[in-house]
């Protein structure tokens, strides 16, 4: 358990050297705080309902540029040759990396946390459904950036790394569309397979076993495959 917090310190130290995350990191603080009074003075609501669609539809498009370099760059440089050669399991190699850019994607929702702050000095909202608001994000955030890593594996090229998650991630979000022409239990699964409704539900306050599942699965299942990605050599 050491090795993957070492891993995931040096993999936050490298957020944090370079300049790409804290333009993503700038970037998507000043958005959400643009949308965030746009929403607000529009809706004239203690809600944030509308703010947390805001902030998955940024994190379709900024997840990848975080993700697109931890397994490229080192297959790049020829440093995942020498990661993989030392004493460390490649389940820790995986679980450090990833830990290291969740604890980044968590500082981004910690400083999201003052709008809550905001409403409820302004108004009365409900605390329940914004927790689990912010619980749901988190958890898609986090199922996003599985799938970065995932994608990243597969090639030393970073472009290609975050164009890969882009495809993967349009086709997640965007799926909800592919239902109005289809019924019985395609659209079921269709619908399931989508984040659209999964995060609509935490957003009110519902938080059900399928969604924790959804989520839970989709890291658990991504890693694994990334764990098998940086073995297989048609990869590198």
């Amino acid at each position: 358990m050491n090795k993957v917090f070492a891993i995931a310190k040096k993999e936050l130290t490298a957020y944090f050297k370079s300049p790409i995350a804290y333009i993503v990191l700038i970037l998507t603080i000043s958005v959400f705080n643009v949308f965030f009074y746009m929403i607000i003075d529009q809706n004239r609501e203690a809600s944030l309902r509308d703010v947390f669609k805001v902030m998955e539809f940024m994190f379709v498009f900024l997840i990848p540029l975080l993700t697109m370099k931890i397994f490229s760059e080192e297959k790049l440089t020829g440093t995942i040759e020498f990661l993989m050669t030392s004493p460390i399991t490649n389940t820790a190699i995986v679980l450090g990396k990833y830990l290291g850019s969740l604890i980044f994607f968590t500082l981004i929702i910690i400083m999201t946390v003052t709008y809550y702050f905001i409403i409820e000095y302004f108004g009365q909202p409900d605390r329940a459904s914004i927790l689990t608001g912010f619980l749901g994000i988190w958890l898609e955030g986090s199922f996003f950036l599985a799938i970065g890593i995932l994608t990243s594996s597969w090639t030393r090229n970073q472009i290609i790394a975050a164009i890969s998650s882009y495809a993967i991630l349009f086709l997640l979000y965007f799926s909800i569309s592919f239902t109005n022409s289809l019924s019985g239990p395609m659209e079921a699964v269709i619908r399931y397979a989508g984040t659209w409704s999964h995060l609509g539900n935490f957003t009110v306050g519902l938080i059900t076993i399928a969604d924790v599942v959804y989520y839970l699965s989709g890291i658990i299942f991504c890693l694994i495959l990334t764990r098998f990605g940086i073995e297989n050599r048609l990869w590198r």
